[in-house]
């Protein structure tokens, strides 16, 4: 590798909104906050948040459980 060319590979610290903290290293010295992380993401965490205001999803299970219960 070339010398002087390559940006510094540092530690740094990361910060989630949900509170979630860890350490890694870096280029970039200002990765310090992060939006979602794997502590609180719903693929990892299993824990899905469903914003229904106008009903659609109960409009939806009361549409389709007719067809549920011939089964």
């Amino acid at each position: 590798m070339k010398k002087d060319i390559h940006p510094p590979y540092e530690a740094v610290t990361v910060h989630c909104v949900c509170g979630a903290t860890w350490a890694t290293r870096s280029t970039a010295t200002k990765l310090s906050k992060v939006d979602i992380c794997s502590a609180c993401h719903p693929f990892y965490s299993g824990k899905q948040k469903v914003m229904d205001t106008e009903g659609r999803i109960e409009k939806f299970r009361k549409k389709y459980a007719k067809l549920d219960n011939q089964k």
